[in-house]
């Protein structure tokens, strides 16, 4: 008898075995419609959108098309001069021009620009008070407050310090009045706040001539080189705004949607007295995909045309092309961002930005010492 039910589980165990193989086999061959059938694409994009990509949501949506996108970060800039891109179905950089820069090299023959995040500053309110009492931040009469770039720069080139502004008593550091940037040799963020201040010392002109390009770089060079060492990832400076605070990061240019989704997750992180400002003039970090090959394609049509997309989108803060889906979140989460901006310019073509920016960084390479 027992020989008879050991022979039975023997079998039992093999039918198993069996059934196993076979569904192992379906699931590798696409036919059951598990992860393994998913065709992985993968992306080089700028770090600010890579909580984004690893938000589960955004991963079952596009599961749900068949695609599973995997993808690494640099900065825009490298990503346009430095980055291998032969191993990527795509590359999402922060910028129209670093995307305008990797189509013409690759041979795109298209580009999506499904969002975009207008540059921004994350302060705090005793610090409006200050730049405010000094003339240099003013309302917009929009409903939001901005920084007076034409003033700021004034400030920078007598090398003000904060403990020199009028009345101020609220921070009264020894140290020099400036906005905390990303490394302009490798970051966008950085590279579009230099797209607005170029803007402003060229006579509120978009900077267009190699002549333009020797005459403002003495001017704006000052806002980079005298920070001293910079982060080449534009969530490293954000972090330290929310967590160490004004005593090391009174003002950081950052991209509106990275105080926006700290907003909408209404996750603590943005205390009562953080402030959200915006640069007078600013611009618009377009982010801008540039697929390779079809599949990476339709990861750009996705995300440009699908709602399901654009509400996870709004959801990280970005403003897509249907400004109801960030307007909602904004009214829901009673965040205090503006539905629009005015005074917005734009960047520079790539090859005049890239001119600004090798200038700068020649600088730094010279060992340039700050100004007094």
């Amino acid at each position: 008898m027992k020989r008879w039910i050991g022979v039975g589980l023997a079998l039992l165990l093999g039918v198993a075995v069996v059934a196993a193989v076979v569904l192992g086999n379906r699931g590798s061959s696409g036919g059951g419609g598990g992860p393994a059938a998913l065709v992985t694409v993968r992306g080089m994009i700028g770090s600010e959108k890579k909580p984004f990509f690893d938000d589960p949501g955004v991963r079952a949506a596009f599961a749900r098309h068949g695609l599973r996108v995997e993808v690494d970060t640099a900065g825009s800039r490298e990503i346009a001069t430095s980055v291998d891109l032969r191993k990527y179905d795509f590359a999402f950089p922060s910028s129209v021009p670093a995307a305008e820069k990797i189509k013409q090299e690759r041979g795109a023959t298209r580009v999506y620009s499904p969002f975009y995040s207008p540059m921004a500053i994350a302060t705090f309110q005793p610090i409006v008070d200050v730049l405010t009492k000094a003339g240099v931040v003013r309302d917009s009469g929009g409903g939001y407050q901005v920084l007076d770039l034409g003033k700021f720069l004034g400030l920078v080139a007598k090398g003000t310090r904060w403990d020199a502004l009028p009345g101020n008593t609220a921070y009264p550091a020894r140290k020099r009045v400036l906005l905390t940037t990303t490394d302009i040799r490798t970051s966008n963020s950085a590279a579009m706040y230099l797209a607005a201040t170029s803007y402003v010392a060229n006579d509120d002109d978009v900077v267009s001539s190699s002549a333009q390009v020797a005459t403002v770089a003495p001017v704006v060079a000052p806002l980079f080189l005298d920070q001293g060492y910079s982060e080449s990832s534009s969530e490293a400076p954000f972090e330290d705004y929310l967590a160490i605070g004004a005593g090391k990061t009174p003002m950081v240019v950052i991209y509106e949607a990275q105080y926006a989704s700290r907003l909408f997750a209404a996750d603590g992180a943005i205390r009562p007295d953080m402030r959200l400002i915006y640069p007078s003039p600013t611009v618009l970090s377009k982010h801008t995909l540039v697929p390779f090959t079809d599949k990476a394609a339709e990861v750009g049509r996705l995300l440009q045309e699908d709602p399901a997309f654009a509400r996870l989108e709004a959801k990280y803060g970005f403003r897509t092309s249907d400004p109801r889906v960030f307007a909602g979140l904004v009214a829901s989460s009673k965040a205090p961002i503006p539905a629009g901006l005015v005074d917005v310019v734009e960047p520079p073509t790539y090859e005049h930005l890239e001119r600004l920016i090798s200038t700068i960084q020649q600088r730094y390479l010279a060992g340039a010492k700050p100004s007094s």
